[in-house]
């Protein structure tokens, strides 16, 4: 469960950003779909992304720091873990100019290829349309450059429950005409809190598998 979140910093580019050890979990997808929203949920902060009607406001790397705490199974003891979430800028507004498109591609990528800090890459889509070209195009460059990545579907809650599973189940389908293994799925709703359990439950997993490591070297 996330404790405390808050805002570090704003870079124009990856060699810019936090020179941190800690673990990161960074969020995108295009505009409008969102992703403040859900980054305010998972927080248990309505202000901590600035949301808004229009889209494509996020337009810089953003930083925050983050603390969860999960309770261990073996002893009960309340565990504190510290990462940073990464707010990225939302891809595909077509309202942008060319040149600032271009320079925002250029930003997403390079951080994308060059973050070493980053753990996981949240692809949001909007799970009341059919896949769109520039997100699978997004989704299969990951791919291709190996970046790890999940995917959360937002909006949950604009959709009956059988509606909701058939949309998730045919963008399943779709990916498979050309993965052969899917990523991890999410389904959320910043509006009822729906998958932000799971969601915070998954970052804290990758969390403990990438201490263990150093852990291990401790008590040698």
């Amino acid at each position: 469960m996330i404790k405390n979140a808050q805002y570090i910093i704003s870079n124009p580019d990856v060699t810019s950003c936090p020179q941190s050890t800690l673990p990161e979990y960074a969020f995108i997808g295009r505009s409008n779909v969102g992703k403040s929203s859900l980054i305010n949920m998972l927080c248990h902060n309505p202000k901590l992304a600035k949301t808004s009607q229009k889209p494509g406001k996020t337009l810089l790397i953003n930083h925050f720091l983050v603390e969860s705490r999960k309770t261990k199974d073996r002893d009960n003891v309340a565990q504190s873990q510290e990462w940073h979430l990464v707010d990225l800028p939302g891809y595909g507004y077509a309202q942008a100019g060319q040149k600032q498109r271009e320079a925002l591609k250029r930003m997403i990528e390079r951080y994308c290829l060059m973050r070493e800090q980053l753990v996981c890459l949240f692809v949001l889509i909007d799970c009341r349309h059919e896949p769109q070209k520039i997100d699978l195009e997004f989704i299969n460059w990951l791919g291709e450059n190996g970046v790890p990545f999940a995917i959360v579907f937002t909006k949950g809650d604009k959709l009956g429950k059988v509606r909701l599973l058939e949309n998730v189940e045919a963008y399943k389908a779709r990916l498979l005409e050309e993965w052969e293994e899917l990523p991890p799925v999410f389904v959320t709703s910043s509006e009822t809190g729906l998958g932000g359990e799971e969601l915070t439950e998954y970052i804290e997993e990758l969390n403990e598998e990438m201490s263990r490591p150093r852990d291990l070297e401790m008590t040698k």
